[in-house]
């Protein structure tokens, strides 16, 4: 079983919008063990998305189509696949009674135009999912299939986990239960990390028994994929619990999650774990770690507070460093203990550097000097990071975070 995606919309094209749809969904493919190996982009014209669909269903089992199913004059997939299958389009009566109930329960009246998305092939069904107001589309043709899908990332992934891959196996005739997990590293590249299990690599290529995939994922760490095939869930479970715990062993404290848990989310669990609370000093980073933990649920219970302390002034008079020079290990360090005593915390990160482009005080852009203070000890690192502005303040911050992590498994 091999399927194409075709992502559909001139914005894509003029880059207005990154297609990050058509790589998701190749990943999930992938999971799945089906084959991907095309996908085209194209415009919102009727005869180049026809002619994309045609070149694509001569070449390819199924194709998955994502785009193109709003309510506006532009959005013309539906209507083109119609072409395409050589039939008319019929309203589906149960989408408009969907589309009127969604609407009222937001108190407002739905425009009539809404009501192209009720227009359904002949011979095409509705995928169950339907999260937003367009419904997405399984359009058989002789032996092969189109599934029309929406843009908007979260409907699609909804509908593609839950009815397209799961349609695409059963018609690739695939009974085996396919399971994968999620390790996260940091502080090792992508070629270091492969040569550390190039070993492992060579087993599994030998028995077969799982496989492993790399994906840099910038400012969220190396991600390490492991992926298991069985007959049954506990069988393939039993694989990858294996599997998993081996490449953990094998990569030590750079893994950080075995569960494709962030950064953020582990070290606010470790602080929980430890009954201990968190304060943030951050000048480089100008409350992006602030941010970050956050954004995790319960991080309430363990973050206390952060002094983004970008001017001088506010680090002397704030946070107690001495007058002088900034960007040192002896300002971070100051930074890290007054933070602690400012906020009332046990533990505390602190952030001072240059992220570009020029240099201050002499220090090269792309220098960042990262103190945290945990038990009373106060340990403090240099770090250069590549990139421009915003890059180095983002690698600042899991870097910054993965130190008070290490320190805090020490414990």
């Amino acid at each position: 079983m091999n399927c194409e995606v075709v992502a559909v919309g001139t914005e894509l094209l003029l880059g207005q919008i990154v297609d990050t749809n058509s790589s998701w969904i190749g990943e999930q493919l992938a999971l799945a063990g089906i084959d991907c190996y095309l996908q085209t982009k194209v415009g919102d014209n009727w005869d180049r998305i026809a002619t994309a669909l045609r070149v694509a269903l001569d070449r390819s089992d199924a194709v998955i189509v994502c785009g193109g199913l709003g309510p506006t004059q532009d959005d013309i997939t539906r209507d083109v696949i119609a072409e395409v299958m050589g039939v008319p389009l019929e309203e589906d009566e149960e989408v408009v009674e969907r589309l009127l109930e969604m609407f009222g329960s937001r108190g407002r009246s739905m425009p009539r135009n809404n009501l192209r998305q009720a227009l359904v092939p002949v011979g095409a069904t509705r995928i169950a999912q339907q999260p937003g107001t367009a419904p997405g589309l399984v359009c058989p043709i002789g032996d092969k299939v189109i599934f029309a899908v929406p843009g908007v990332p979260y409907e699609m992934q909804e509908m593609v986990t839950g009815t397209v891959i799961g349609e695409l196996r059963r018609r690739a005739g695939d009974t085996g239960v396919i399971r994968s997990r999620t390790l996260r590293t940091w502080g090792h590249s992508e070629s270091g990390i492969a040569e550390m299990l190039s070993d492992r690599l060579e087993e599994l290529d030998r028995t077969g028994a799982a496989t492993i995939a790399f994906l840099a994922s910038g400012i969220e760490g190396l991600k390490v994929r492991v992926t298991a095939k069985a007959a049954t869930a506990a069988e393939a479970d039993a694989i990858l619990a294996a599997e998993v715990a081996e490449v953990a062993h094998i990569l030590a404290d750079y893994v950080f999650s075995t569960d494709d848990e962030t950064m953020e989310q582990v070290v606010i669990e470790l602080l929980r774990e430890r009954g201990l609370s968190l304060g943030l000093a951050e000048s480089l980073t100008g409350g992006m770690i602030s941010s970050r933990l956050a954004g995790v649920e319960g991080a309430s219970g363990v973050l206390r507070g952060g002094v983004v302390s970008y001017a001088s002034e506010v680090k002397f008079e704030v946070l107690g460093v001495p007058e002088g020079p900034v960007v040192t290990e002896e300002a971070a360090i100051a930074m890290a203990e007054g933070a602690c005593r400012v906020l009332g915390s046990h533990v505390a990160i602190a952030t001072t550097g240059v992220a570009g482009p020029g240099s201050l005080e002499g220090v090269a852009p792309g220098t960042a000097f990262l103190a945290t203070t945990v038990g009373g000890v106060t340990e403090v690192g240099m770090v250069r990071f590549p990139g421009d502005r915003e890059r180095v303040r983002q690698f600042c911050v899991i870097t910054a975070l993965d130190h008070l992590r290490r320190r805090l498994l020490a414990l």
